[in-house]
């Protein structure tokens, strides 16, 4: 039999489509709710218990109270030791004493659902002393210690339990918050957690744009400012490439947020949420503008998730343009770019090759996993 520990931050990923770009602390918390942010980290912990639960022989769960994790295993009538104790409202204190209690267990290994914040809180708990993956959940999900998807979470424990794969470190990274929601990013190094080597099922560390690539962002702006349609509206995801556009449309973009602009460059929306996006996209035709993430590939599910699958189901899949660097492309390991939008038509339905603009009049055709 192996032990495996689980646990859910609640509250992760709840800042997301409310454009508040985290939930760390309670005040935030408190604005995400007042915004109608819904819980997210529970469907995504059900989702990897319930693979789990298809795939995995001979697991001995050791599971974190009430809505931490007990809710969803009971639901699935999964047999499990119950950790530790939480009261009525959770805190990170409750991740790391529970994830600190499952390493005493001696647990095989410790699954835990959320974002960054959660992943220094099993830190916290556990340092290097037994091997963790993370289930992504978050708003911001920057740390190499997570799976890319649920489902891919459960896949890396199956084999890990049963030898199929060996251990490496994890870097632990973390946004400050403050800064992220004044359109600054400022990444902060917190640690290493043991996690295991599960190659692809594993996301990599986020990689920041290059000073040598600035001469092929301008080059992607000028192609795709010669080709807007003024007419159009188009949402413009986070990321310095989408920002190279809005200055050439003149508008003054959110490095981080979303916005929205029409194609003669009147802004429309600054930093917008999933709800104002869905207004706009009910009253012209709109384009979807995003660039994936650097060193992981992500397009949809990291850090955008205002563009909401109802938002992507909205615009039309036919309707997204994908903007990135050559280098940027070139230097993903495997060379693919990744969906995990948290449902699985919208995922589907993104699933194939896909056209990304990388200089002008110059493209590349790049797998969507």
């Amino acid at each position: 039999m192996h032990k495996v520990g689980f646990l859910i931050n609640p509250i992760a990923g709840m800042g997301g489509a409310v454009a508040l770009k985290g939930t760390d602390g309670r005040k935030t918390l408190r604005k995400a709710l007042r915004k109608g942010a819904k819980p997210v980290s529970l469907d995504r912990g059900l989702r990897f218990l319930a693979e789990i639960q298809r795939e995995g022989k001979g697991i001995e769960f050791l599971i974190a109270p009430g809505k931490m994790g007990e809710n969803i295993a009971d639901q699935l009538k999964l047999g499990h030791e119950l950790i530790g104790r939480i009261g009525k409202t959770t805190t990170s204190e409750d991740s790391v004493r529970i994830a600190r209690l499952m390493k005493k267990k001696r647990a095989d290994l410790i699954v835990f659902c959320g974002g960054d914040g959660t992943a220094r809180d099993v830190l916290k708990g556990v340092g290097q002393d037994a091997p963790v993956i993370g289930v992504p959940a978050g708003v911001k999900i920057y740390s190499s210690v997570f799976a890319i998807s649920p489902v891919a979470a459960a896949e890396a424990t199956i084999a890990f339990l049963n030898g199929q794969t060996p251990k490496r470190l994890g870097e632990v990274v973390d946004v400050d918050e403050v800064e992220f929601r004044k359109n600054r990013l400022s990444v902060n190094l917190f640690g290493y957690l043991t996690t295991p080597d599960s190659g692809p099922l594993m996301q990599g560390s986020k990689s920041a744009t290059g000073s040598s690539e600035d001469a092929e962002l301008d080059a992607i702006a000028e192609y795709f400012v010669e080709e807007i349609d003024p007419d159009c509206t188009y949402i413009l995801g986070p990321g310095s490439t989408v920002e190279r556009i809005a200055k050439r449309l003149k508008v003054k973009k959110t490095l981080l947020g979303v916005d929205a602009v029409k194609g003669d460059g009147t802004l429309l929306r600054r930093d917008a949420n999933e709800k104002a996006l869905l207004n706009l996209v009910s009253k012209d035709s709109t384009k979807v503008i995003i660039s994936p993430i650097g060193g992981q590939g992500f397009l949809f599910g990291r850090g955008n998730q205002q563009i909401s699958p109802d938002v992507i189901c909205s615009v039309g899949v036919e309707n997204i343009t994908v903007v990135g660097s050559r280098s940027k492309i070139e230097a993903l390991h495997p060379r693919r770019l990744l969906t995990d939008s948290g449902d699985k038509e919208t995922d589907r339905q993104l699933r194939g090759y896909q056209r990304v603009i990388t200089g002008y009049r110059e493209e590349m055709v790049v797998r969507v996993e």
